[in-house]
């Protein structure tokens, strides 16, 4: 029978990693997505037994509603990339100021999350490597547009984007930015990613870093 849902993160990681095994090589990469991403990716760098590193993205929400995202930002070392969701920029026709305002708090705030999740430890090198960028779902792939492009300023050799669960239509859209997407389920219901896990607790900070620390790797 089909998987429906996964019992939790570390479940679903578990799933993604053994569908990846065989097709990835051993200098390949696992980026994870704060912060529910970075146990999913845990359990893939587990499986395959590669590095783990974390990769911060930040939504750009709208100044009066922020749950709405206008945009993104991601980091790989000194590089932030930006994405627009112009639909959404369109229709709340948000200034220029105002978008610039609140990319530059979620950079600080990027920032510093990068720092609290490495615990002073630089980045993987990524450039000639395969890369496997990981989150726990895909609602409208903002985010994971904004990683994608973050990862390819560093040149790696190939990008593959694996999540658990995603909309068909934000699994679709990102085909063309990467090389492979491995998206476990992706229904045609599709309302919220949590509806692919029977437990999808808030993770936290502590976490996020329990988890990089015991799996990652160097070099």
């Amino acid at each position: 029978m089909a998987r429906t849902r996964f019992a939790d993160r570390r479940a679903a990681g578990r799933a993604l990693g053994e569908r990846l095994a065989g097709g990835v090589s051993g200098d390949a990469v696992v980026l994870g997505l704060p912060r529910g991403g970075v146990v999913v990716a845990a359990e893939v760098a587990s499986v395959l037994e590669i590095p783990l590193d974390v990769l911060v993205v930040r939504k750009l929400g709208l100044p009066w509603q922020p749950e709405l995202a206008m945009g993104a930002i991601a980091g790989v070392g000194d590089t932030v990339e930006t994405v627009r969701v112009e639909s959404v920029l369109a229709a709340a026709d948000v200034a220029p100021a105002a978008f610039e305002e609140v990319r530059q708090r979620e950079l600080t705030e990027l920032r510093r999350r990068e720092s609290a999740y490495r615990g002073g430890r630089p980045a993987i090198a990524l450039g000639g490597r395969p890369v496997v960028v990981v989150d726990d779902g895909l609602a409208t792939g903002a985010t994971m547009r904004a990683a994608v492009l973050a990862v390819r300023r560093q040149a790696p050799l190939s990008i593959t984007v694996a999540v658990p669960v995603g909309s068909p239509r934000a699994c679709g859209n990102l085909a063309a930015d990467v090389d492979e997407v491995l998206c476990l389920l992706a229904p045609d219901s599709f309302r919220a990613v949590g509806q692919a896990y029977a437990d999808f607790t808030a993770t936290t900070d502590e976490e996020v870093r329990a988890a990089l620390h015991g799996v990652r790797g160097t070099v």
